[in-house]
């Protein structure tokens, strides 16, 4: 049985304001061409499909032209919902476009029921497609506490139960979750509740594969548990990223998946370079760089006129420009993104009410936790 890995399409996200549903498009283009010529039995997609629970139209144009082209190559489909979408609105008409061979499941009720597809080595293999399970959302069908963990882990119970009725046949669970180990960049949205988000690798113990979606960097984190990451990339972060989709073979005979990475196209590379304005204008070492998206950090003692449109002389593709004086300390604003990087939204708040004010009381930060979750809430149930 061949597989493709695929998640976080984020279909109609801009990266800085730049339009990237041209590029989008020819990551669809990618995927059809790579599906007949890999000769791929299904192709696996884990989450974050669109980038918002209200899809633009040209958006939600592009998610039908790419599932009517799969289908039109005779591949089998199974497709989950993710923190960004919106799960009701994504799983519409799911029982008609099962026929299709499309098998959207953003339903947390079948959760033990998986979709079967014809090993063509014989037999079967069972793919547990489990979408984006929110704590807050869910504990109670599920029966569990309120936590990442604890749902995730509710939810794979009932795939090991139905995994133990049948004997012999292989086993791919899809979630879509923040596993331990796994590398974030910085366009994940946070999805943590109580100020934890991930799970442990071991909770998918045991099955042939899991296909996880939400972090952007293509990764392994566990013998069989991987993230194909985005196709795109979507922050500076990602500068480093090698996008890809994986390819993932599981031998007739049994044995671990055999996962090869495919790299996707790359409309445009990006880059993070830091100087002065006279060494980037001037400088030969940055000549490889003028196609490049750049986000470009100044270090210039005093800050030059009109940065931007000189830079933009040599580098038309700026999307970002930052000022970081030699010699500047921590007080300096070029270093606010800096002490950023990393925190939560929760902890970026928390700092906020410290600047301008004093450091939230206990009641205030149970207060600002709630906000966030109701919001988080609230997105989930669009």
């Amino acid at each position: 049985m061949r597989l493709l890995h695929t998640s976080d399409w984020h279909l109609g996200r801009s990266f800085h304001r730049e339009d990237l549903l041209g590029a989008q498009a020819r990551f669809v283009d990618f995927l059809v061409e790579t599906v007949r010529a890999e000769r791929v039995d299904a192709v696996l997609v884990s989450g974050d499909v669109y980038d918002r629970a209200l899809p633009s139209v040209d958006a939600v144009a592009l998610c039908n032209d790419a599932l009517r082209r799969l289908a039109g190559t005779r591949v089998r489909v199974v497709l989950t919902s993710g923190n960004h979408d919106s799960a009701r609105r994504l799983g519409f008409g799911a029982d008609l476009i099962d026929a299709a061979g499309i098998h959207l499941r953003t339903d947390p009720a079948s959760l033990g029921d998986p979709v079967l597809l014809p090993d063509p080595a014989g037999g079967e293999v069972a793919v547990h497609a489990l979408p984006y399970l929110e704590p807050d959302a869910v504990r109670g069908e599920l029966g569990c506490e309120r936590s990442h963990r604890a749902v995730l882990a509710a939810a794979m119970a009932r795939v090991r139960a139905d995994r133990a009725l049948r004997r012999g046949v292989r086993s791919v669970v899809m979630a879509h979750a923040f596993v331990t180990g796994g590398e974030p960049s910085d366009s994940e949205r946070d999805i943590s509740v109580g100020g934890v988000g991930s799970v442990p690798a071991s909770t998918f113990a045991g099955l042939d594969y899991a296909a996880l979606g939400h972090l952007h960097g293509a990764q392994r984190v566990a013998e069989g548990v991987h993230y194909s990451g985005s196709p795109i990339a979507y922050s500076f972060s990602e500068e480093h990223h090698r996008k890809a989709v994986l390819l993932v073979d599981l031998p007739a005979a049994g044995g671990p998946a055999v996962v090869e990475h495919l790299p996707t196209p790359v409309d445009r590379p990006l880059a993070r370079v830091t100087g002065t304005l006279d060494d980037l204008l001037t400088g030969d070492r940055w000549a490889g760089y003028e196609g490049h998206h750049l986000q470009v950090t100044l270090t210039d003692p005093v800050r030059p006129r009109e940065p931007m449109e000189r830079l933009r002389s040599r580098f038309p593709h700026v999307l970002v420009l930052g000022f970081a004086p030699e010699g500047g300390g921590e007080g300096h604003p070029g270093s606010y993104a800096r002490r950023l990087h990393g925190r939560s939204d929760l902890e970026v708040t928390a700092d906020f009410v410290t600047h301008v004010r004093s450091e939230p009381d206990p009641a205030e930060s149970t207060l600002i936790t709630e906000a966030f979750e109701a919001v988080r809430l609230a997105e989930a149930s669009a």
